[in-house]
């Protein structure tokens, strides 16, 4: 992740929770401080436990944040992820906010891992979709990395996607390809978003970089990509989960995308729990 992005951003995850003040903090002194331990009460993959780190040290650059885990990490429900000691007030003012990323972003780096595991392909890729929480992108992205998926494009600004009603608006797949490929740099990479095999013998000729078929079964796609010249990628989208992903390990296709790693994801269930001695803080 972007860390100046990511602390902007926690920044302001923080002062949506904290406002002026944390009003239940006048039960501590400065002086009062503690350990606290995060821990899984699922079973998952982890994602986002440098927002730890960064979150803290935006609250209170004397709390000491340990990880005990790495992003990526298949851990155990029970076992412990981050160690964080210091004020007791400046801990729980970062808990909930802290926890609740870390959650969410495990959730979908656990959905991910599934995904990548039930296609179980050495050629085809798990990739996102701009389907993703408005202020999160960048962390559930990231996440999706961190469960062994990969990125499509960021948003709007990094690559040209042409779907059912661009082509409309432009007239044809040929027309829109020719207009976006006569105003843009030869850095921006072109999909089109096919629905017919008319449509996708008219992509094939305005050679894009990618080709997407749009909710099509494994079959059709898997008798498509014998069309699809090698220098054109291809995707298929649309209502794939987990539960279908195994019927289209043996299509061809390089990528499949799926919106659901994002906006269908549970979060995983972690809690933190505060010792008032630090001592007392047991990594188990």
């Amino acid at each position: 992740m972007n860390r100046l992005k990511a602390e902007q951003a926690l920044t302001q995850f923080l002062l949506e929770d904290i406002g002026d003040r944390d009003v239940s903090s006048v039960l501590f002194d400065r002086t009062d401080t503690g350990a606290a331990l995060v821990r899984m009460k699922q079973s998952g993959v982890v994602a986002g436990l440098d927002c730890y780190e960064w979150g803290y040290r935006l609250l209170d650059a004397s709390v000491e944040v340990e990880l005990l885990k790495q992003d990526g990490d298949r851990v155990e429900a029970g076992e412990a992820i981050v160690k964080i000691t210091g004020p007791i007030a400046s801990l729980l003012a970062g808990e909930r906010v802290l926890l609740n990323l870390v959650q969410r972003m495990s959730g979908v780096a656990t959905l991910t891992a599934k995904c990548v595991e039930a296609l179980d392909s050495g050629h085809t890729r798990i990739v996102d979709t701009r389907k993703t929480t408005p202020g999160l992108r960048m962390f559930e992205k990231y996440a999706v990395r961190a469960g062994g998926g990969f990125n499509h494009r960021n948003g709007l600004y990094d690559a040209v996607m042409l779907k059912d009603n661009h082509i409309a608006a432009a007239g044809s797949i040929t027309e829109a390809v020719k207009k976006v490929r006569d105003s843009l740099g030869h850095m921006t990479m072109i999909e089109v978003e096919v629905e017919t095999e008319q449509q996708l013998m008219e992509a094939i000729d305005a050679r894009p970089d990618t080709i997407m078929f749009d909710n099509q079964t494994p079959e059709t796609i898997r008798r498509w990509v014998q069309l699809v010249p090698d220098t054109i990628r291809t995707e298929a989208s649309g209502g794939i989960d987990l539960e279908k992903l195994s019927d289209y390990r043996d299509t061809g296709v390089d990528v499949i995308s799926i919106g659901a790693l994002t906006h269908s994801v549970s979060n995983l269930d972690i809690s933190m729990n505060l010792s008032i001695s630090p001592k007392e803080a047991v990594i188990s």
